[in-house]
């Protein structure tokens, strides 16, 4: 089963940025949706930013929640298998443990809809503390 790494967390104050990392252990060639979802201190995890990586690995949807779009952006890593999260003008309550996750043979639709039921493999997390 493939594994999820993420790397990149640390602590900024409000206004910078930070780049997250999602290294899966064994690529994935298309058809998968993956996600970062965040859990505030106290909070509920929710569902960030979602990418669907189509037939043949082109195609890519990229999905955003209110509270990220225009600021988060997902690119493509290092390597064939890393996926980034660029995290600009970063606000207090973007603190958060934030991870990412795999859903295998999902749609786009259901990608975007960020449901955590849908993803299969996670990872163990990376903190982002932001101060004001």
């Amino acid at each position: 089963q493939v594994q999820l790494v993420e790397s990149g967390g640390g602590s900024v104050q409000a206004g910078g940025s930070l780049r997250l990392s999602c290294a899966a252990s064994a690529l994935t060639y298309s058809m998968y949706c993956v996600g970062w979802f965040r859990q505030p201190p106290g909070k509920e995890r929710e569902g960030v930013a979602s990418v669907y990586i189509g037939f043949g690995g082109s195609d890519n949807i990229t999905y955003y929640a209110d509270a990220v779009k225009g600021r988060f952006t997902f690119s493509q890593g290092n390597t064939k298998n890393t996926i980034d999260l660029q995290m600009s003008s970063l606000k207090p309550e973007d603190t958060a443990m934030y991870y990412c996750a795999q859903a295998l043979f999902l749609t786009g639709a259901r990608c975007e809809r960020r449901v955590s039921g849908d993803f299969d493999t996670w990872g163990r997390g990376t903190q982002v503390t932001v101060s004001s």
